[in-house]
């Protein structure tokens, strides 16, 4: 059985709510939660360059 309460408290940890927890895929999950070191400058300027901003908001975010 998996501990649901300890994922849910460790997502409001996050800044994760229930609603957005529940919608949360188990690929997300496990990469929210495994923790490990952030992604360096370079990883970041190369993810946004791959997957710039259109300007499009999204209100629900």
């Amino acid at each position: 059985m998996l501990p649901w309460g300890e994922m849910v408290r460790a997502a409001m940890a996050l800044g994760i709510g229930p609603e957005a927890f529940w919608r949360l895929s188990v690929r997300e999950w496990r990469w929210l939660a495994r923790g490990g070191e952030a992604p360096s400058r370079a990883d970041l300027v190369a993810m946004m360059a791959d997957h710039p901003d259109t300007g499009d908001r999204d209100e629900r975010i």
